[in-house]
């Protein structure tokens, strides 16, 4: 099989190229492709290339600015910085944002950014990662439209609703995780549509509200929580910060507003910083170095740390280069070539 190799730079530039010839502004543009060429440099293939064409169908329909420019709402001098997000896409919002809030953390201990009125885009480690490059811990979360059911029902309420940590280490990659609250990802749904895949059973419910290992069938009715009531009740827990007390949409508004979810999703995101030493001042110990301690025993009874395959296939990318199929090239050719006209 025809391969290409791309350094992360080069991929994020081709990606940036078929933005902007879809209308996208500079600010929107490199910093929806940067997260995109991460997902493909750390084999995140759901969060990779995959995804461009949903940027390219909310665009197409309208449901997203790619001309917006970002704005800090209210930066006050508390603990709390909101970011408008200006009915464009998360990232670029985000990005803005996190300067202010790596400050205000470090000077009071902890500080939380709020981004209203955003199309979110892609996983949430980008964001977890880049607070943690500031000596941060990090918590992350947002709803999406409703496509969970929550535990005992069978029809969609909640979003896939993520939630992301992130602890940082001084001598190697930070600790991070990044899961949806549903059984699993929606993009890992659709993977299985397109590869022609059963589903695992316990992953979804049909329209009818019948169990169902078919793809097509559960993008039409509703996924399932992971971990039953626990995975639901944080799903409620995302519902209520993030949508709720941000002043932003829950999941079923979400889909209201959008009508499908074909289309990346409409709604906020919250984002919490917190400085380790300034929780630890006054206390015995070096926050870091204890950590280190709880991570070598963690590894000491022969368990993997979350994100270490991640990191892994990035030191190898980095390397070795980030490996394209042909079929991936053609598309990303067509896609430069043809911009909107390309989505049906």
């Amino acid at each position: 099989m025809s391969i290409t190799i791309l350094t992360a730079t080069e991929l994020q530039s081709r990606i940036e190229a078929i933005l902007a010839g879809a209308g996208m502004n500079a600010v929107q543009s490199a910093a929806v492709a940067g997260v995109i060429a991460a997902g493909e440099r750390d084999a995140c293939k759901a969060h990779g290339i995959y995804r461009i064409e949903g940027v390219l169908r909310t665009l197409k329909a309208g449901k997203v600015r790619g001309d917006a420019i970002p704005a800090i709402a209210d930066a006050g001098t508390g603990a709390i910085i909101r970011v408008d997000g200006q009915n464009g896409f998360s990232v670029p919002a985000f990005e803005l944002g996190l300067p202010l809030l790596a400050e205000r953390a470090k000077a009071l201990g902890l500080a939380a950014m709020v981004v209203n009125d955003c199309t979110h885009f892609s996983a949430l480690w980008p964001e977890v990662e880049a607070v943690t490059d500031n000596g941060l811990a990090a918590l992350v979360m947002c709803p999406s439209y409703a496509t969970v059911a929550p535990w005992g029902g069978s029809k969609p309420l909640f979003g896939t609703n993520p939630f992301a940590f992130g602890w940082p280490r001084q001598q190697t990659e930070p600790y991070v995780f990044d899961f949806a609250t549903s059984v699993a990802a929606r993009g890992e749904i659709e993977l299985h549509r397109r590869a022609g895949k059963p589903l695992p059973p316990g992953w979804a419910f049909d329209s009818e509200g019948e169990p169902t290992t078919s793809p097509e069938a559960a993008l039409a009715g509703a996924m399932l929580p992971f971990g039953g009531h626990k995975g639901s009740a944080l799903s409620t827990m995302i519902e209520l910060l993030a949508g709720v007390m941000i002043g932003d949409l829950t999941s079923t508004g979400a889909l209201e507003a959008l009508g499908t979810t074909t289309l990346s999703p409409a709604h906020g995101e919250l984002v919490i910083a917190l400085s380790p030493e300034r929780f630890s001042a006054g206390r015995p110990g070096d926050p870091f170095a204890r950590a280190e301690m709880l991570f070598e025993a963690i590894e000491g009874q022969g368990a993997r740390l979350p994100s270490q395959r991640r990191f892994a296939a990035r030191r190898k990318a980095e390397a070795d280069g980030i490996i394209l199929s042909k079929a991936e090239m053609q598309q990303l050719d067509r896609l430069l070539e043809l911009g909107l006209a390309a989505i049906d």
